[in-house]
């Protein structure tokens, strides 16, 4: 007696439940694999294992598929399990959009960074003397700006170009803020300063050369103040993030990015603009994304375009340097704006209606 369509179709349909079943199975058993490697720190993508699965599979195929099929079709599940470990890794980040899905807001001295306000950073590259810090924050108190930017430590290419005033410099930016009313944000290059810079700052900046300077990372994850995290010179969106964990991991949750522009073959910029990165930054992570247009570009002629270009990709702020006579500065004379020059391009910023909130 022949079988029926309608009993070839029933088995079937048994028989796609019953993959149905197994795949999923099989995605808990992935699942518990790539939750082990978490805890391990091994890579979740292994070559040769997946290899000699495919071999073993094509050695007991019976056929009517091809081993070329049943390559592929493995291969297929194979991608969709890794695909599942990498969803779980992300679900699990602390600073993961899928483990909070409102946007951190930070704030500073009654600044607010993220959520649906924008801020301004400005100031030198470098604190050379009060009288350079004095004349900055006048300008920056008169435009409405409340967050100032100096350097103390300057980790720089070159070991004969300045390297800053050190802790003196923390306590000149200290000193003339709080004169005019300002907050503060300083880069910290050695984990001993942390606690120190504490006393001193209102925002640690870890900048783009120690953006995987680990133990500082780790010591910055139990300050007791916001931290500015700045994307590496070549670092992936993906290492950025990383990076940006092992701070939230260890406690420290008022946290922002900024990107900072990245390496590439282009010589008419400093570096290159990644303005894509602030879009998924925002996607991916619930902190405040920042753009620094000054490194990024290095060029002042440009600054007002791509500040616009940040805001309107989503960016919860820009950050620029400013000294008042840029030709005598100690560090990057040629990108820093003078404070015409600054003042110029923040009125195009605020006309450009992209800029909402406290300054």
């Amino acid at each position: 007696m022949s079988t029926s369509l309608e009993q070839l179709r029933a088995q079937l349909d048994e028989l796609n439940e019953n993959l149905l079943r197994l795949l999923n199975e099989r995605a808990q058993v992935v699942r518990a694999i790539g939750e082990i490697k978490e805890k391990q720190g091994v890579p979740r993508f292994d070559p040769v294992r997946e290899k000699a699965m495919l071999d073993e599979l094509v050695k007991q195929n019976p056929g009517p598929f091809s081993d070329t099929e049943i390559k592929h079709l493995f291969k297929e599940i194979f991608k969709a399990s890794l695909n599942l470990q990498e969803e779980d890794h992300k679900q699990q980040l602390l600073v993961s959009r899928k483990k909070q899905a409102d946007n951190t807001i930070i704030d500073v001295n009654g600044t607010l960074i993220g959520g649906n306000t924008q801020v301004m950073i400005a100031g030198p590259c470098s604190v050379e003397s009060y009288e350079q810090l004095r004349t900055v924050a006048a300008a920056l108190k008169a435009a409405g700006i409340r967050v100032m930017r100096g350097g103390a430590f300057k980790p720089r290419t070159s070991p004969y170009d300045f390297q800053g005033l050190g802790i003196d410099g923390l306590k000149m930016l200290k000193e003339v803020a709080d004169e005019f009313g300002l907050s503060t944000i300083s880069e910290i290059v050695h984990p001993a300063h942390i606690e120190l810079a504490g006393d001193y700052i209102d925002i640690i900046q870890i900048g783009a050369r120690n953006m995987q300077n680990f133990e500082l990372l780790k010591e910055a994850g139990n300050a007791k103040v916001p931290v500015l995290l700045k994307r590496g010179i070549a670092a992936t969106l993906e290492e950025f993030v990383h990076a940006a964990e092992y701070i939230a991991v260890s406690g420290n949750t008022r946290l922002m990015l900024i990107e900072r522009g990245i390496r590439t073959y282009e010589k008419w910029t400093r570096n290159t603009l990644d303005i894509s990165a602030v879009p998924l930054l925002k996607q991916e992570t619930h902190l405040p994304v920042l753009v620094d247009i000054t490194h990024s570009t290095g060029r002042k002629d440009i600054l007002l375009p791509c500040a616009k270009a940040a805001l309107a990709a989503g960016a919860d702020g820009v950050m620029v340097e400013v000294h008042p006579e840029p030709q005598t500065a100690l560090s990057d004379a040629a990108q820093q704006l003078n404070i015409p020059q600054f003042n110029e391009l923040w009125d195009g910023i605020l006309a450009s209606g992209l800029f909402h909130g406290q300054a």
